[in-house]
């Protein structure tokens, strides 16, 4: 079984290197890529540093292309290129608990279904460090997910997930409209097209121990649009068959 765990970097020295090691000793037979925006504070080269010394650490440095969703998705191609079984995506900053990785690669293989999302909104999950105002807006982008993309799954913006590869070989990434945060939301969508299952499990997402959010209001406005873009192709070609 090889499993591959891919986290998207720009300015996240402070908490990369912390991560890597706790990954390597949680998670230890499987493998990290770290895709990295050429980060200005290091990132991209601790990262290539860290794959010359363990066999297990992997990176990609994109020096003229940025942005989240395309770098999750340079992870998606590695795994299936390189044959993986499974793939793990998460955050650098460990709001994503890295004692729950073997969780989900467990969920993934006993329920057999093509996606485990961590999930912040089924039964269990929590957000403690979360303002009322931060939730109501998470709460109304999930609930826009499920209306224009005709999801079922609860947290459909986190990024928090184990996929099964051979489902993500199905997906034709050139297809892809998002290249930022609603990328996740278009993955869970384009997946449900060729067929995919999905189960949800919860964890407790915690803030950032160290740096700053990249999401801002121009991000999320975006996501919004990407959505509804989305969900209007879905109407029309359903009303053409």
């Amino acid at each position: 079984m090889k499993v591959l765990i891919v986290i998207a970097t720009y300015n996240e020295m402070d908490n990369l290197p912390q991560i890597v090691k706790k990954l390597r000793t949680i998670v230890p037979d499987a493998d990290v890529l770290i895709v990295d925006d050429n980060s200005p504070d290091g990132s991209g080269l601790w990262a290539e540093g860290e794959a010359e010394k363990d066999a297990h650490v992997n990176a990609i440095i994109r020096v003229n292309e940025r942005g989240l969703g395309t770098a999750v998705m340079q992870g998606f191609k590695y795994g299936t290129k390189f044959g993986y079984d499974y793939l793990v995506n998460m955050d650098a900053d460990f709001s994503h608990p890295v004692e729950d990785v073997p969780r989900l690669i467990e969920k993934i293989i006993t329920s057999n279904v093509d996606v485990v999302i961590g999930s912040r909104y089924t039964r269990g999950g929590m957000t403690p460090d979360w303002s009322i105002v931060r939730r109501m807006m998470s709460r109304c982008i999930n609930y826009w997910a499920r209306f224009t993309l005709g999801l079922t799954t609860k947290d459909n913006s986190g990024a928090f997930r184990c996929y099964r590869v051979e489902k993500l070989r199905l997906l034709d990434f050139d297809n892809f409209i998002s290249s930022g945060y609603s990328f996740f939301e278009e993955t869970l969508f384009r997946l449900k097209q060729v067929g995919a299952t999905f189960e949800e499990v919860p964890i407790i997402f915690l803030d950032r121990r160290f740096g700053t959010s990249k999401i801002n209001k121009k991000e999320a406005c975006k996501a919004v649009w990407i959505m509804l873009k989305l969900g209007l192709g879905r109407i029309i070609c359903q009303r053409r068959r």
